[in-house]
């Protein structure tokens, strides 16, 4: 694909009457699609931009996603199966030094907190899957000129809880599949009040 053909795809995906300098990355020269972000810690691009993390030193977004929700929930599940081992430690009836019980104890409390963390984590990261949206937009949603304007509680790239999840976890497509922003209309429309014949009709899903 030439640099030509690239930029007329990609100005096609984004309202009309949007300016350019909004969708050009300034580090990369590059015409970017919507949801991607430059990543200062990468210099790189990154597609449907999520965060960077530190822990694991590299970028969240189309491709690993899912992946990195797998790992907060094995992360989660190791916690929760940890803790259960200290619990049962320290109900042994069993002579030993009491400052051992009081460092099991602390090391306890230590280990519930960073299990809150993970589950808040996990929850958090299961909402955004659930409504195909990213950790930057939900954190900048005002600041991303596409999303200014478009009401709270309306998703604008979700396509239903059933093809969101298909999407980002069972989806076997190759390549990128570039989002184009959704006409005002049809977000206009989406922020209409739910009816009984929606329910009926699995207007969600």
């Amino acid at each position: 694909m030439t640099p030509t053909s690239w930029a007329q795809m990609v100005v096609d995906l984004y309202p009309p009457g949007s300016n350019s300098r909004d969708w050009t990355c300034t580090h990369c020269r590059v015409v970017q699609p919507p949801r991607t972000r430059h990543c200062h810690d990468c210099d790189k691009c990154v597609l449907q931009f999520d965060h960077h993390c530190i822990w694991l030193g590299t970028c969240i977004g189309k491709k690993n996603h899912c992946r990195f929700w797998w790992y907060i929930s094995e992360e989660t599940i190791l916690c929760i199966w940890t803790a259960v081992l200290y619990i049962e430690s320290l109900r042994l009836d069993v002579d030993k030094a009491w400052w051992k019980d009081f460092v099991g104890v602390i090391l306890l409390a230590v280990l519930i907190f960073i299990l809150i963390f993970l589950l808040l984590l996990w929850l958090f990261h299961s909402y955004i899957a659930v409504t195909n949206q990213t950790t930057y937009e939900v954190a900048r949603r005002k600041r991303i000129f596409y999303l200014r304007g478009v009401p709270e509680r309306v998703h604008p790239f979700s396509r239903g809880i059933c093809r969101n999840l298909y999407d980002f976890c069972c989806s076997s497509q190759k390549g990128y599949i570039l989002e184009a922003v959704p006409p005002r209309e049809e977000l206009e429309a989406r922020a209409a009040r739910y009816t009984c014949r929606d329910v009926i009709c699995c207007r969600c899903c």
